[in-house]
C-alpha cells in the first residue's frame, strides 16, 4: 500500500496536544471522542498509512493518566440497535470496547445509559455489567434540551443526572456509536465537578473533517459521504473566521450547536474557553499527511464505496432517499463516475463474458484479477485464489484445491446442512485452502499471501452474502457491489 500519511508523527502529536489541553484546563478534561475510538477503518481507507487502531495506540501513550467511561442510549439498547460494520447491537459492542480496552491495560471507569427510562432491556444490561464489576451510572433526559439553557445548568436539568466518579485527569467518554450523547454526558459532569469546586474543562476528539484542509478536500468530502445518513454537512467555521480571520472547517452539527454550548460554558464556568467549535478539537490529523495525491486517490475511492454501498442498501430496502440523492450529489460534484474504479470494468466484462456473476481484484501493484462462476467455486471465492496464486508466484493451472476435497464439502452442504447453493463460499474455501497446505507446498504459498490483500479494491457483479461480505472485511479487502441479486428470489439469504 503506498502511504499518504505518518502514523508515528500523528501518535506523538495527538498525545501531547491532550497533554496540553489537560494543563489548560488546571489538571482534569473530559475528552468526548467522536467517531470510532477503536478500529476507524474509514479513516484508515482515505488516510494510507493510519492504522485503524491508532487512537488506542495514542492513549496508550498517556494510559497512566486516562480513563474511559463509555456512554450507551437505552433507547438504543431497547431497540436492538446494530452496529453497521460490525453487525452486533451496541449493548453488545460496549462489552466487547470493555474487553478491548482492559486487554491492553486501558482503564474502564464505567458505563452511563442515557435517556434511561427503566428500560426492560437497560435495566437487564445494566446487571450484566454490574455483576462483572463495572460501575454503571444514568442519565434522563432533559426537557427542552438543548434550547431551554437555564433549566439545563440547573439541579432539575444536569443536576438530575447521577455524578459519574471519575478517578484520573484525562476522562475519555466514547461510545458504541453517534446519538448516543456523548457532549451531554461531559457538560454534566462540568456542572457535577463545577459544583464540587474541581476545575476541570473539555474538549472534543474528531477525527474528520479535518480542519485545516480545503472544505472540499477529497477527503472532507469522503466524510460527508460517510455520514450521508445522519445529514451531516462540512461548512467553514463562521465562528474561528470571526474570531481569528483563518479559515478552518466543521460540520454543521458542531457550528448550529456551537452558541448554545458557548452560553452553557460561560453558565458552569463563568466564561467560555472557546471562541469556535474549532478550537474546541484537539485534532492533529491534518499535520500528518505527507503525500496528498496518495489521500486524495484513497478519499475519492471511498466516495465510490459508499455510493455503491448505499445503492445496495437500496436495493434492500435499508436505504432512505435523502441518503440516495446525498451521495449522488457528492459523486456529481466531486465529478466522479464508475469508471474511476478501475475493478468495476473488469467484473462486469467477465460476468458478461460468462452470463454468470463474477467478480476482480486489484492487487497493490496494480494488476488486475478476476473470478468467474464456475461448479465448483463462487466468483469471488475463485478471484481470490488467482489472486494468491499470482501473489505467490504459482502457475494458474495448478489447483491449490483439489476437485476431490471439495466435493466431499459440497455434499456436506447439499445433503446435511441444507444449503441449496453447492459452490464454496470465501470462509469455506480458506478452510479448505488451509487444510490442502498441510500436505501442499503450494497450497502453504498461497496461504502466506493472504496477508497481501489487505488494502486492494475488489467489486462483484451481484450483492453477495453476509458471510462472503464478512469474508471481505476481515481480509481487509475493500468491497463493492454493483446492486442486484444472482437470482431473482424474494428471500435473500
Amino acid at each position: 500500500m503506498k502511504i499518504g500519511f505518518d502514523n508515528e508523527k500523528y501518535l506523538n502529536m495527538q498525545s501531547q496536544h491532550i497533554r496540553d489541553r489537560i494543563s489548560k484546563f488546571g489538571g482534569k478534561l473530559y475528552l468526548e471522542f467522536g467517531g470510532k475510538l477503536f478500529d476507524d477503518y474509514h479513516a484508515a481507507r482515505v488516510l494510507p498509512g493510519f492504522k485503524p487502531d491508532s487512537k488506542l495506540q495514542m492513549l496508550l501513550q498517556l494510559k497512566d493518566q486516562a480513563e474511559i467511561v463509555i456512554v450507551v442510549n437505552a433507547d438504543d439498547i431497547e431497540k436492538n440497535k446494530v452496529r453497521g460494520d460490525l453487525g452486533i447491537t451496541y449493548d453488545l459492542d460496549t462489552l466487547r470496547l470493555i474487553d478491548v480496552f482492559k486487554s491492553i491495560g486501558l482503564y474502564v471507569g464505567s458505563v452511563v445509559l442515557t435517556r434511561y427510562a427503566d428500560q426492560l432491556a437497560a435495566v437487564s444490561f445494566q446487571k450484566k455489567l454490574e455483576e462483572n464489576g463495572i460501575k454503571v451510572y444514568h442519565h434522563y433526559t432533559i426537557e427542552r434540551y438543548p434550547q431551554d439553557i437555564d433549566l439545563i445548568v440547573s439541579d432539575n436539568g444536569y443536576g438530575k443526572n447521577e455524578f459519574i466518579e471519575t478517578e484520573r485527569e484525562l476522562v475519555v467518554v466514547t461510545a458504541p456509536g453517534p446519538g448516543s450523547g456523548k457532549m451531554a454526558v461531559c457538560l454534566s459532569q462540568l456542572y457535577h465537578e463545577n459544583k464540587r469546586g474541581v476545575s476541570c474543562g473539555y474538549a472534543k476528539f474528531e477525527t474528520f473533517p479535518i480542519c485545516n484542509l480545503q472544505l472540499k478536500h477529497p477527503v472532507n468530502v469522503a466524510y460527508e459521504s460517510a455520514t450521508a445518513d445522519l445529514n451531516d454537512v462540512n461548512m467553514i467555521d463562521p465562528f474561528h473566521l470571526e474570531a481569528y480571520g483563518e479559515t478552518t472547517v466543521n460540520y454543521n452539527r458542531d457550528i448550529e450547536i456551537f452558541p448554545v454550548l458557548n452560553t452553557i460554558f460561560e453558565q458552569i464556568l463563568g466564561e467560555s474557553p472557546y471562541k469556535s467549535p474549532t478550537d474546541m478539537g484537539v485534532n492533529m490529523v491534518g499535520n500528518c499527511i505527507v503525500d496528498d495525491d496518495i489521500v486524495i486517490s484513497a478519499a475519492n475511492q471511498e466516495i465510490i464505496r459508499r455510493y455503491y454501498n448505499a445503492m445496495c442498501n437500496n436495493k434492500k430496502g435499508n436505504a432512505n432517499d435523502a441518503e440516495m440523492y446525498a451521495l449522488e450529489l457528492i459523486m456529481k460534484q466531486s465529478k466522479l463516475t464508475s469508471d474511476d474504479r478501475i475493478v468495476i470494468a473488469p467484473a462486469l466484462k467477465k460476468a458478461e463474458e460468462t452470463n454468470a456473476p463474477a467478480a476482480a481484484i486489484e492487487l497493490s501493484d496494480g494488476t488486475i484479477v478476476t473470478g468467474k462462476t464456475s461448479s465448483l467455486l463462487g466468483a469471488c471465492a475463485a478471484m481470490l485464489l488467482n489472486a494468491l496464486k499470482i501473489l505467490g508466484g504459482i502457475d494458474d493451472s495448478v489447483h491449490l484445491i483439489s476437485p476431490e476435497v471439495i466435493g466431499p464439502i459440497q455434499q456436506l452442504k447439499v445433503n446435511h446442512l441444507g444449503n441449496v447453493n453447492p459452490r464454496l463460499h470465501i470462509d469455506e474455501v480458506l478452510i479448505a485452502l488451509s487444510i490442502s497446505a498441510a500436505t501442499s507446498e503450494n497450497a502453504q504459498r498461497a496461504m502466506e499471501q493472504l496477508e497481501k490483500l489487505k488494502g486492494c479494491e475488489a467489486h462483484s457483479s451481484v450483492i453477495l452474502s453476509q458471510v462472503d461480505t464478512m469474508m471481505f472485511k476481515k481480509l481487509g479487502i475493500n468491497l463493492t457491489c454493483e446492486p442486484y441479486y444472482q437470482t431473482k428470489k424474494l428471500y435473500q439469504k
